[in-house]
């Protein structure tokens, strides 16, 4: 399993050095300048070479990279130029509020998908596979922002027993029971889709391996549906599933952005769109390369749990 961890990290590291030099490109192709954003619509050239040189942004592109690349090797997250202050700083306090979110989001996601999936496979009836692919196919289709946008009207305004946005005043950790009240609807709004779709994802390879000849011995041997389903049929289906979970996380981390904006959450997705409307180029870089990285890590956490379920996976490696 290490040998299989160490094969897949050269890979990675290339993947976050190109995403890094994309990045950097993109930003400086969009029409604007953080200089502009700083100086207001009546700068004069004078005023906007001043700014763009105590920002050295009159620097060769290259010469620009291969610093912020050093800088970011040894630690140095740079400076904010809209926001102001230091971006490690702004960075850690948005990404406590988005993981918290995210992770209470994917828990959310991971119990439906097993919930309706099992329930599906598990109970054969026509009538409650309608039920439920309806549910699924809702849930997939509905747009984020109306998602939220209903659960403010029903639990926050109409039945008043949620808050409709904002975070605990006193921190997650001062009272589980505050937290919760806070984290129930962003995190439903957010963890929805990405539920439904894993659902669908794992009712599919639930049913294909219960086709397969072992599961059909075992129920002519007398093994009720419950037992193949769930000590044989699930170990199966599992690895296709957690390949679907590492790219939807992906998703997770990009639709945080619209629900922090709906709810108020102070998140990466709030300080991301407020540095793209400034142009604050190192926050914005540093925002971007972080989910890059995030994604990487997390798809390559799905390979190796994948490697380590279905020992093929290593085998195939080892050639």
């Amino acid at each position: 399993m290490v040998s299989y961890l160490l094969r897949r990290i050269p890979t990675a590291i290339v993947v976050l050095f190109v995403a890094s030099l994309l990045i950097f490109s993109v930003l400086r192709l969009v029409p604007g300048s953080p200089a502009a954003a700083l100086a207001g619509p009546d700068a004069s050239p004078a005023d906007l070479a001043a700014i763009e040189h105590s920002l050295g942004l009159d620097r060769s592109f290259f010469t620009q990279y291969f610093s912020w690349l050093g800088h970011l090797l040894t630690g140095d997250l740079g400076t904010s130029y809209a926001v102001g202050g230091s971006v490690r700083s702004l960075v850690g306090f948005g990404l406590t509020n988005t993981v918290v979110l995210t992770v209470t989001a994917l828990v959310i996601a991971i119990v439906l998908a097993f919930a309706l999936a099992l329930a599906g496979v598990l109970y054969d009836n026509r009538i409650l596979r309608g039920v439920l692919t309806a549910v699924n196919a809702l849930a997939i289709a509905l747009p984020t922002f109306v998602v939220g946008t209903t659960l403010i009207l029903l639990f926050s305004i109409h039945f008043r027993l949620l808050p409709a946005g904002g975070t605990p005043p006193k921190g997650f950790t001062d009272s589980v029971q505050i937290s919760a009240q806070y984290l129930i609807l962003p995190a439903l709004t957010l963890g929805l889709p990405t539920g439904a779709l894993l659902a669908r994802f794992l009712t599919e390879a639930l049913r294909t391996e219960l086709n397969q000849p072992y599961a059909v011995t075992a129920k002519a041997l007398g093994a009720t549906r419950r037992d193949v389903v769930l000590k044989h049929a699930l170990r199966n289906a599992l690895p296709p599933t957690l390949t679907a979970l590492g790219l939807s996380i992906g998703g997770l981390l990009g639709g945080a952005v619209l629900v922090e904006s709906i709810f108020g959450w102070p998140g990466l997705g709030l300080l991301t769109e407020e540095s793209i409307f400034t142009r604050d180029y190192p926050l914005v870089q540093v925002l971007v390369l972080l989910s890059v990285t995030v994604f990487v890590a997390i798809q390559l956490l799905a390979d190796v749990l994948h490697a380590w379920i279905d020992p093929r996976i290593r085998l195939a490696g080892n050639r």
